[in-house]
């Protein structure tokens, strides 16, 4: 089903659930809580870089007349007004949706992905008022929310609607420290299938990204919301407990690859690739004097770290100083790629002519460069530096060197 007819018949369905009830019970609108069923459905990764994170939905299902309805939270329109713009800001609107249960689990599985429903032990009360709750959040007035990538997304809304109606079991049981995961290491995970994106957005996650997760914070992704509840008890009404998750089934296996369970490790990649540039940006350095070859491969490759460098540091100060992306604020990556070092790039490029000497300048900024990026890797012994970013300070304290190496080398 194409996004546009999926719209329609989600407002088709709302105004169906919202309409007065007839005589004659109609559906999860006026079933009574013992009617209902309530379900976590979750839905794998996709192959789009939005969809690497998995999706899931609350799915009602009125047991005694059949109607099945997927709530979900994961609606956003490219459409939208300014929505490139409010992207980049990271102000971004998203709302909530309601779909016929088959149509949506159909559409995940044409595409691929893996599809697990998990049946939950609610009471009929909760049941009823978490079809209620649901009911009311997905009225126009009340279906957009601000998404946030970690804290507020389809998922943590999801289970926040889930522990609401289990008066905060879920929070109360979760509360624990997780095996060490943090914001960065499952995204790094989840991206791993685009290795570019994920550099890209690795690079520009700040420290906030770094803090080590509950297993309530852990579960902002959908695979892991799935693997938490499996572990929630709830009182049985005899005294004792039973899990939260009754029954769990694969209504597909899918056909897209899971998502590695650990993120990359790019210390040693990126180790081997600061000695590999670091070392021939060094050597050209110190035969450009004497070395026309030499010389060129220096100015040349000196000027495209530097411009890259430059770039990357004023995408990560933009993205500090003039966006909400507040887990990619007080980048300690900043210490390594400064938007300064594009004002290296005009004296790189004149050292290709043969009688080309570095300036004043451009040494002593090239030092200050090579400074900070000493510093980054000093920095990790301070309780203050906690971002892990050991294999950029790799990359950029190598290159920092052998530019500065060059310049003064050239003077």
């Amino acid at each position: 089903m194409t996004r546009a007819l999926r719209r329609l018949a989600a407002l088709l369905l709302a105004c169906a659930l919202l309409a007065p009830a007839s005589p004659a019970r109609a559906g999860i609108a006026d079933a009574p809580g013992e009617a209902l069923e309530i379900a976590l459905v979750t839905y794998g990764p996709g192959t789009i870089y939005w969809e690497r994170f998995g999706h899931d939905a609350i799915e009602v299902r009125d047991t005694v007349g059949g109607e099945a309805v997927a709530f979900n939270y994961g609606v956003f329109d490219f459409e939208q007004r300014d929505f490139l713009l409010n992207f980049a800001r990271g102000y971004m609107i998203y709302r909530m949706d309601a779909v016929p249960a088959a149509e949506d689990a159909a559409y995940y599985a044409t595409e691929g992905r893996r599809v697990t429903r998990q049946t939950l032990a609610l009471t009929p009360p909760q049941r009823a008022a978490l079809r209620d709750f649901l009911l009311w959040n997905v009225q126009p007035a009340h279906t957009q929310y601000r998404y946030d990538y970690f804290t507020d997304n389809c998922t943590t809304r999801v289970r926040d609607a889930l522990d609401r109606a289990l008066g905060g079991a879920i929070r109360r049981q979760t509360q624990a420290p997780s095996h060490g995961f943090t914001y960065r290491m499952h995204t790094d995970r989840l991206l791993a299938a685009q290795p570019a994106l994920m550099l890209l957005v690795d690079l520009g996650l700040g420290p906030a990204a770094d803090r080590r997760l509950s297993y309530w914070d852990e579960s902002f992704v959908p695979m892991v919301l799935m693997r938490v509840l499996r572990e929630v008890q709830l009182p049985d009404g005899r005294g004792g407990t039973q899990p939260l998750v009754a029954h769990e089934a694969q209504l597909d296996a899918g056909r897209l690859p899971a998502p590695p369970g650990l993120p990359p490790d790019l210390r040693l990649p990126f180790l081997l690739a600061a000695l590999l540039l670091g070392s021939g940006l060094a050597w050209a350095g110190h035969h450009a004097p004497r070395r026309h070859a030499a010389r060129l491969a220096f100015a040349w490759g000196g000027a495209l770290y530097a411009l890259a460098a430059g770039l990357a540091g004023l995408f990560m100060a933009l993205l500090w100083t003039a966006t909400a992306h507040r887990y990619a604020w007080a980048n300690e990556n900043l210490l390594l790629f400064s938007p300064l070092a594009l004002l290296l790039v005009p004296a790189l490029l004149r050292l290709a002519r043969a009688d080309a000497r570095s300036g004043r300048f451009a040494r002593a900024l090239a030092a200050l460069l090579l400074l900070t990026a000493g510093f980054a890797l000093f920095a990790k012994i301070l309780p203050w530096f906690v971002q892990q970013n050991l294999a950029w300070i790799e990359l950029g304290l190598a290159l920092n060197l052998a530019l500065a190496y060059g310049l003064w080398r050239h003077r």
